[in-house]
């Protein structure tokens, strides 16, 4: 049973590429390094068709799509909400952004992240319920950061509605760090996939949420080899419920995602989509003498 593993975005893992690669060829040496790759520039802005369209044709097969969903869709966006018209525009522009790489066979699912303020409630499942039927025919994967969906009374309820509703989990490693939160749950929801997202585990940086750069020090984290060693055991788990299994790093400020993913990769005995080993130094440059 495959396991993927690959980053959250590709633009800021400068280790990954050779020196002076322009910002447009990133993704396609990305793609020699992993398998898979989060698009996380959609939680900002949907993208246009034309830029999937391109970095389809830019990578080989071999690379597949996590995207993430916009931040207008899950709630993020503060004041008032979304009126069913601006939501109905939105899942169309959102749907269509992703139908190169639908046509290609390359996404893997649309990744829904909910807020820390999301908390379980009817009429939050009511919204899950709703935005199932309009990404209806696209998997998605379900994400929480409140950790009421979790508790003792609620988490059979939720990974059985997880179930009904066909989403697929997004099973989280990150700090327990109070409510906004949520604790490793190694539970398959969909047969055919089931997520893992490395968020680091920096508790004391996990709530930081007004500092300027709150997004640099929540993620600062590097796993040690015992951390990554446990996933390992622990991913055998999850591939007896799930065929298929894709890891996403997004411990990114310290430059410590890379590292970690080809840690785990090497813990697995995986190699990278080239065939080479991941933790492998890269071959040497020859340089041509310039003797005239």
């Amino acid at each position: 049973m495959p396991i993927h593993i690959g980053l959250a975005g590709w633009g800021d893992h400068d280790g990954l590429y050779k020196p002076g690669t322009k910002a447009g060829n990133k993704l396609k040496q990305y793609a020699e390094h992993f398998p898979i790759v989060e698009v996380d520039s959609t939680f900002y802005a949907i993208q246009s068709k034309e830029r999937f369209r391109k970095w389809v044709e830019d990578t080989p097969d071999s690379l597949h799509f996590i995207v993430k969903a916009y931040q207008g869709m899950t709630g993020h966006q503060r004041g008032a909400a979304a009126s069913t018209d601006e939501l109905i525009d939105m899942y169309e522009a959102f749907r269509g952004m992703l139908e190169p790489v639908i046509e290609a066979g390359r996404l893997k699912a649309a990744l829904f992240q909910y807020p820390p303020w999301f908390d379980c409630t009817r009429e939050n499942v009511r919204m899950l319920r709703e935005t199932k039927q309009r990404m209806q025919g696209i998997p998605c994967a379900l994400e929480f950061r409140h950790q009421s969906w979790f508790t003792a009374e609620f988490r059979e309820k939720t990974l059985d509605f997880m179930k009904e509703e066909q989403w697929i989990h997004s099973i989280c490693d990150e700090p327990q760090a109070g409510i906004g939160s949520i604790p490793t749950v190694l539970n398959a929801t969909d047969k055919a996939i089931t997520m893992v997202r490395f968020h680091g585990r920096n508790a004391a940086g996990w709530n930081q949420g007004g500092a300027p750069n709150w997004r640099e020090v929540r993620y600062l984290y590097r796993y040690s080899e015992e951390e990554l060693q446990e996933w390992a055991s622990m991913l055998k788990q999850l591939q007896e419920q799930s065929e298929h299994i894709c890891i996403i790093f997004n411990n990114n400020s310290g430059g410590d995602a890379a590292d970690n993913a080809k840690q785990l990769m090497g813990l697995l005995g995986l190699s990278r989509p080239d065939g080479r080993s991941p933790v492998e130094p890269p071959p040497p440059v020859i340089e041509q003498l310039d003797l005239f």
